[in-house]
């Protein structure tokens, strides 16, 4: 299966637990709902990638792209993870996490701080990409997952970049979705308490962009950003 496109997870609306999806604390905050962890996947830019080397665990922060039911990951060649991908066979058991954190939850008890947050983790097996038609789309979804249409306003890899570039593929198939949502949760006897309590709400913003100053003139700022 290493190299190749493979078969894509047939579609349905939610995804089956699993013992590695179902957690073990707060279980009512977790769904499976597709359009639910694709919206969430869809908001982010970083994920981070874990596996193991060496015997012991390591966690990436990455860039990664959605494509229907997978999701790709690119970098170097010489990245410790994506040669171990395509060193592995059939592939590299890895997990990858998305997280969203929508608002403090500030409680009158220290035990009752919390967060209001969104995630996904995926579980599954990481493939080595080398399919050419499937790198361009995996590397064009890269791109217009950061910025929404730059892939088309943008130089392609040349021969040269693609070589030096590994992508990785990691089928959504093992996945659920984890939410806390509402306001503060504190013991009934506490409420009367002179602390200030509620929620700070977190708010994702842009800008105003900032051109490269050896941008060549007449160069106008692209409908993609500057919409809203």
């Amino acid at each position: 299966m290493q190299g190749t496109t493979g078969t894509p997870p047939q579609p349905t609306d939610t995804y089956q637990p699993t013992d590695r999806t179902v957690p073990t604390r707060a279980p009512d905050r977790a769904s499976y709902d597709k359009e639910l962890v694709h919206a969430i996947l869809d908001e982010g830019y970083v994920c981070h990638l874990g596996f193991v080397r060496d015997g012991a665990p390591v966690v990436l922060p990455t860039l990664y792209g959605r494509v229907g039911e997978r999701l790709y990951v690119h970098g170097s060649t010489g990245s410790r993870p994506l040669r171990m991908t395509g060193a592995a066979d059939p592939g590299l058991p890895v997990c990858l996490t998305v997280t969203h954190v929508d608002a403090l939850v500030l409680a009158r008890s220290a035990f009752h701080h919390s967060i209001n947050y969104r995630s996904v983790v995926v579980h599954g097996t990481a493939y080595e990409v080398t399919d050419p038609e499937e790198r361009r789309t995996a590397l064009d979804a890269l791109i217009d997952h950061v910025v929404p249409g730059r892939s088309r306003d943008s130089r392609p890899a040349n021969k040269k970049e693609l070589a030096a570039t590994a992508v990785i593929r990691l089928d959504l198939d093992e996945v659920s979705a984890k939410l806390r949502t509402g306001g503060v949760n504190d013991e009934s006897e506490d409420v009367a308490l002179p602390h200030w309590a509620g929620l700070v709400p977190l708010r994702k913003g842009y800008a105003a962009p900032v051109a490269d100053p050896a941008l060549a003139p007449g160069t106008a700022l692209p409908d993609y950003l500057s919409a809203g």
